[in-house]
């Protein structure tokens, strides 16, 4: 059996044992691909992440579910960013222009566009349709 297989798998111009080295080294390197642990990829640890993730959500559930229907939710409190506008009719400080430059003049208005091209027009010659 094993005298068969080396003589199928024999490299001309080889020895006969170097098809057997070849086997051995492809066959331990699919066995360690197959053994690998998932943790090299790195799915191991975002199957923790998620796993972690989930027990929070089922804690949170438990103590909503616990609280009863009537009871409320307590949430933070929210910041307020408004800020109310000044009455009207009420005095304000006197504002003052505090710019030192004079003010920016607008560019220059553009000249009429043209109808030249960057590159340049090809005039094929037409070819008659109805010879």
């Amino acid at each position: 059996m094993l005298q068969d297989l080396v003589e199928r798998l024999t490299i001309p111009g080889m020895p006969s044992w170097v098809a057997l080295v070849l086997l051995g080294a492809i066959t331990v390197s699919l066995l360690a691909f197959l053994a690998m642990p998932f943790a090299v990829f790195g799915v191991k640890s975002r199957l923790e992440a998620i796993e972690a993730e989930l027990a929070d959500l089922r804690m949170e559930l438990r103590a909503l579910v616990l609280q009863g229907p009537g009871a409320s939710v307590a949430r933070a409190p929210v910041e307020v960013d408004y800020v109310a506008p000044p009455v009207r009719g009420a005095k304000r400080a006197p504002e003052f222009d505090t710019r030192i430059a004079p003010p920016v003049p607008p560019p220059a208005a553009r000249p009429a566009a043209r109808s030249t091209r960057a590159e340049p027009r090809l005039d094929w010659p037409k070819a008659d349709r109805g010879a």
